[in-house]
């Protein structure tokens, strides 16, 4: 345990000192798992982590930063570290003609007032990436009120809001009503 402690201390660092501070990077360890007693030392203790960059040299930079970190740190405590670093999403990339069709769909139905287009770019991973880098699309957020403003998805207080339901279906209903072409009668 006090090696897993040392190794996520040391982890803390790694966007810190390693990623120009005009790039984004995240390294969260949102996982301990070790020991059942409260008087045992474990004989293994398991860490997991979630990595996000949008450049995939900063992504590679830090696979390579952790892995050192992880198998030096073991080392310097006379332990060791089996790492399987499994590649997580690939960044969400929405291409221009649908991103402009989808907003003005949005700006329809709620007003333009209500509809934010020009969003900062967020480290969330989703899996919709893959699709995007098989057809072009858009991935776009229909938020979840004014109550859940600081409570997004992932969150232990996150609670949909029901009422999203009728303008989310209405959205799609009409976002393929404008996409698909008119049936000739």
């Amino acid at each position: 345990m006090v090696g897993a402690a040392s190794i996520i201390m040391a982890l803390q660092t790694v966007v810190v000192r390693n990623v120009p501070p005009d790039k984004t990077a995240v390294v969260t360890i949102g996982m301990l798992h070790g020991g059942k007693a409260l008087n045992v030392i474990p004989a293994e203790v398991q860490l997991g982590l979630s990595v996000r960059s949008f450049d995939p040299a900063i992504r590679a930079l830090l696979r390579q930063r952790i892995t050192d970190i992880v198998q030096l740190q073991s080392a310097c405590l006379g332990l060791s570290a089996e790492i399987k670093y499994v590649e997580g999403y690939p960044v969400v990339c929405n291409s221009e003609a649908e991103t402009t069709l989808a907003l003005q769909v949005a700006a329809e139905l709620v007003g333009e007032d209500n509809v934010d287009g020009d969003m900062d770019l967020l480290t969330g991973s989703e899996d919709f990436a893959y699709m995007l880098q098989a057809r072009p699309g858009c991935l776009i957020r229909i938020g979840n009120g004014e109550a859940q403003a600081n409570k997004m998805l992932h969150n232990p207080g996150y609670d949909f809001n029901d009422n999203n339901l009728v303008t989310g279906a209405t959205y799609w209903s009409r976002l393929v009503e404008r996409y698909l072409p008119p049936r000739a009668s």
